[in-house]
């Protein structure tokens, strides 16, 4: 049986991991994301190791020096304060080129263990031409290579991980301006690349279909722009100790480090999981694109592409999965590993959540960030630490007992994947119901006849 957050095996330590997110320097991004509001929700969250985001960013980079100070190998801590989150020096860069007669739109995250190496890195990417000061996620007119070889002079160690790879804009096998290979856009430089990171529009299983991935490792951050959104994915290290070097060896796949598991959004909650134009209010599902083709029926344009059609374009190998649920009620995914053809990241469970803000919302009738949601919020990580330990260790009764009956149903509800989402499609989130129609019917007309004893 999985068991959630299990100790780790003697020796090692489990750390939760979010090592993408963005500055307060980056557009689109809440002026909140500070290093101490980062700090802060991380502990909130549960997680013990949060990226800095955006260290080509040069303003940023004279706060992570004056705020940050070493904790270990490739580890740093926030200057006078308590919290025992802890960070590692993580950026997102914005590739835009040509190759091959089409334009290329990549992002891809860059991990460096110094803040030497940072610089050394930015005053190349300065010397190619790149303006640092125009976002905390520059757009930088290199191919995917050649900031690779960049990286890899600045420390050979260097941690490259293309970023959210299904999405249609910005990801490596989006269907707007990615790739369908690796050694397409990488080359002989392919085998620098460890890993690729899910994105909220796919999950694991979605990427074990790609024979490519079968020696790649996947791993699933939040992309976090507000710091409410830190942890809505992570990846969970098995770790012989917290050094730039263990989490190096665990998303290479040396022995003595290991990912452990994966926390997922719901795919279909991701905003391109399904083809449509939001605009011409027009959304369809894999099968009905492959009916219906991808020209928008109302404005006669092509459809934004979603992920799950284009997982199934590139597709080369079907596989099973096999689900279980542990003894918190919490439900368990994984490959089901029958022969030779297993993949190599096929064996490690993950498991979905919905952020414990969106169950408390429609749990409670009212917004995520309203004072009742926030309260029961605050009630909860105050009786049992932190968010992933109430998502994914708590009991429900004793979740009950604090919160009450319809949050500890909602709660395990989501845990055994009983809720229903409207997919999202062309930049529009998917809309998560936790109870049916027929179920909140039910549940008023139990009321109502209550009422009449």
């Amino acid at each position: 049986m999985v068991k959630s957050l299990h100790p780790a095996k003697r020796g090692k330590m489990k750390v939760i991991a979010d090592l993408e997110v963005h500055s307060k320097y980056a557009r689109a991004v809440s002026p909140q994301m500070t290093l101490p509001t980062i700090a802060e929700w991380a502990d909130k969250k549960g997680i013990n190791l949060v990226g800095t985001g955006d260290f080509t960013h040069p303003i940023w980079l004279r706060e992570l020096d004056a705020s940050l100070e070493e904790a270990g190998s490739g580890i740093y801590k926030l200057k006078n304060s308590q919290s025992p989150s802890r960070f590692l020096l993580t950026s997102e860069v914005s590739c835009v080129y040509s190759h091959k007669g089409k334009g290329r739109r990549i992002h891809i995250l860059v991990y460096l263990s110094s803040l030497e190496e940072v610089r050394k890195f930015n005053k190349e990417l300065t010397l190619r031409g790149a303006n640092l000061f125009s976002d905390g996620r520059p757009i930088i007119g290199l191919t995917l290579a050649q900031l690779t070889e960049i990286a890899l002079s600045a420390n050979p160690k260097a941690i490259l991980i293309p970023a959210h790879v299904w999405t249609p804009w910005f990801g490596f096998y989006g269907d707007k301006s990615g790739y369908d290979s690796l050694f397409e856009a990488f080359g002989q430089l392919e085998k620098y690349i460890p890993a690729v990171e899910t994105g909220l529009s796919s999950d694991p299983a979605m990427n074990w279909r790609i024979g490519e991935l079968t020696d790649k490792r996947i791993v699933s951050f939040s992309d976090a722009h507000s710091p409410q959104k830190l942890g809505r994915e992570a990846t969970v290290f098995e770790l012989a100790g917290l050094s730039f070097e263990n989490i190096r060896n665990a998303i290479v796949g040396q022995e003595g480090s290991s990912i452990a598991y994966t926390i997922e959004f719901y795919p279909e909650e991701g905003k391109y999981h399904y083809t449509g134009h939001r605009n011409c209010k027009v959304v369809y599902s894999p099968n009905e694109t492959r009916k219906k083709g991808i020209t928008c029926p109302v404005c006669g344009r092509p459809l934004t592409v979603g992920v799950m059609s284009r997982v199934e374009h590139l597709a080369s190998q079907e596989i099973e999965i096999e689900t279980e649920l542990d003894e918190f009620g919490v439900r368990w995914i994984k490959q089901k590993v029958s022969g030779p053809a297993s993949l190599g990241s096929g064996g490690r469970p993950y498991v979905m959540l919905v952020p414990l803000s969106e169950i408390l919302s429609e749990a409670l009738a009212s917004g995520p960030a309203s004072q009742k949601v926030l309260g029961v919020y605050e009630q909860l990580l105050s009786s049992f630490g932190t968010e992933f330990a109430v998502l994914l260790e708590t009991n429900a009764e004793d979740i009950k007992r604090i919160a009450g009956d319809r949050v500890a149903e909602a709660i395990d509800k989501v845990r055994r994947g009983d809720i229903v989402i409207e997919p999202g499609y062309d930049g529009v989130f998917g809309k998560v119901g936790i109870w049916r129609e027929e179920e909140e019917g039910q549940k008023k007309e139990d009321i109502d006849q209550g009422t009449l004893f």
